[in-house]
């Protein structure tokens, strides 16, 4: 598996990592990236991330028989529509957007007689922190990759996708788009609104400054993702809106559940729930630390 030349649109972290880590597979001997901002393509260029910058996204695309497509996904549709024309009916495309229905219907609607071309990913992976310097070629290594590929796709270019991200050390699973957004709105969407909340009620009061100061590890850790991209993460809820609401009517259901028997002094209540939790929690990390060995 070599490619002649693979084109990434999108020289932040995530596509960054991306061209890192191929490039130490071994099959990427030409990377050209496209950026918007003319900074972010001339840094990664300098990083060696890669190998010559483009002017716009058709320059990049052209002749590529391997496109990443890295951008917030509200961006995605316009990128798709600029592309079309100029993509290679053998290229492989593939975009690393945290949604996926919404990616799907811009597929649909943009890329033509090239649609066999696209099989859309998702990484669970990245940072809290943005931008190219802070790419990692192993930032893919031992995590799900999660394929959500068309009726379109086409049967070749699936099976490329899986041996590139396989060479790149995820492990793959495959959901529909529909059953994606449900799930990530439930395991990653909506833990990302709560840091937020969080952080944004504790600020809101007098005192938040000085709350704040006091947070240990534990909050810490809580809070880490509230430091997340602001533009990438309101494109994310916003494209999975009806999914990320209904997450938060349980989340709420939830913590009207504790209020209420603290509200009530019920101890033991109290400690079931929290013990309920506590197991829940347990025996999900032993899983997954179990399934990390598979």
């Amino acid at each position: 598996m070599k490619f002649e030349k693979v084109a990434l649109i999108g020289c932040g972290l995530m596509g960054g990592s991306f061209a890192l880590a191929a490039r130490e597979a071994g099959w990427a001997p030409h990377i050209v990236g496209f950026s918007a901002s003319a900074s972010s393509r001339q840094k990664a260029l300098s990083m060696g991330v890669i190998d010559a910058t483009a002017d716009s996204i058709a320059q990049a695309v052209q002749g590529a028989d391997l496109v990443l497509l890295a951008v917030p996904v509200t961006a995605t549709s316009a990128c798709f529509e600029t592309m079309a024309p100029v993509l290679r009916s053998d290229a492989l495309l593939m975009e690393v957007g945290s949604t996926k229905s919404d990616i799907v219907a811009a597929a649909l609607r943009t890329l033509g007689d090239k649609l066999h071309c696209f099989v859309p990913v998702h990484p669970i992976a990245g940072k809290e922190v943005a931008g190219v310097e802070h790419s990692d070629a192993d930032l893919y290594k031992d995590r799900a990759l999660i394929m959500t590929p068309m009726a379109s796709s086409g049967a070749s270019q699936v099976q490329l996708a899986k041996q590139i991200w396989k060479s790149l050390g995820s492990y793959i699973s495959e959901l529909t788009p529909a059953a994606h957004d449900a799930a990530f709105a439930a395991v990653s969407h909506l833990p990302h609104v709560l840091a937020y909340a969080v952080i944004r009620g504790i600020f809101l009061q007098k005192n938040g400054a000085d709350l704040i100061a006091l947070g240990g590890p534990g909050f810490r850790d809580f809070s880490r993702i509230a430091a997340s991209d602001p533009v990438v993460w309101r494109d994310i809820l916003g494209t999975n809106r009806e999914q990320v609401l209904l997450q938060i009517t349980h989340f709420k259901q939830a913590l009207n559940d504790f209020e209420t028997v603290i509200q009530k002094n019920d101890p033991q209540a109290l400690e079931d729930m929290i013990r309920q939790a506590s197991d829940l929690r347990f025996n999900w990390r032993m899983g997954a630390s179990q399934n990390s060995k598979d």
